[in-house]
């Protein structure tokens, strides 16, 4: 899942962002609301973290572009600010925004607030996904498959979530890229390519077909082992 923080105090952006990317989120930042704007018209987005006292743009006058001008589906917006009246959230709401949280906060209620709000976007409600015996906790942040715990490194965690949303469909490289690694990802790398060849090896059963498919010159597929 990839994440954009659309936040002016650098401290508060940089921290977040090591926050949401040591939970397994390829995460980028801005400073502004025009940079943000900017960002979110070149990416894709699961989820905008959006700060509503920006310097240059309001708050809610961004979620409301930010909705407007998104393709399908559009980024779930969870609002921060320090603007604590109920006035002040109805209004945040009303423009399209999913969830409110209002400064200070703890890391980790706004990790959870976050997984909450992609976890509509899953295919199946609550917190552990599963796919044939393929099993997935995305809060505990564990997987198994077939009863055997598998050792996942976030990147490859991050992989199997996303493919895990689209079973038995293509995805390709470029998808998986954009979705799953952040801005700073260089699109020339074998980098996708290895993480989903290690990733295979992990959850491919002895004596059985591998679960994730390689579509020559398309991309890659999960299977839907039931």
């Amino acid at each position: 899942m990839r994440l954009l923080i659309v936040e002016d105090e650098p401290d508060l952006a940089t921290g977040l962002k090591a926050g949401l990317a040591h939970a397994g989120y390829a995460v980028d930042t801005a400073l502004t609301g025009r940079a943000g704007l900017e960002k979110a018209r070149t990416h894709s987005y699961d989820l905008v973290v959006l700060d509503l006292n920006l310097p240059d743009i309001d708050g809610l006058e961004l979620c409301r572009l930010l909705l407007a001008e998104a393709g399908e589906p559009p980024p779930r917006i969870l609002m921060l600010t320090a603007r604590g009246s109920l006035a002040d959230r109805v209004r945040g709401l009303d423009r399209g925004a999913d969830d409110y949280l209002v400064k200070p906060f703890a890391l980790a209620e706004l990790l959870a607030r976050t997984r909450v709000l992609l976890r509509r976007d899953l295919y199946s409600g609550g917190c552990v996904r599963r796919l044939g015996e393929l099993e997935m906790d995305t809060a505990k942040g564990t997987v198994s498959h077939a009863g055997r715990p598998l050792s996942l490194t976030r990147k490859e965690f991050a992989v199997l979530r996303y493919l895990m949303t689209r079973p038995g469909h293509i995805v390709s490289a470029e998808d998986l890229l954009e979705h799953v690694w952040d801005e700073h990802a260089n699109p020339f790398t074998e980098t996708v390519r290895v993480t989903v060849g290690t990733l295979r090896r992990k959850v491919t059963v002895p004596d059985r077909p591998p679960l994730i498919e390689t579509v020559i010159g398309r991309g890659y597929r999960l299977r839907e082992d039931r």
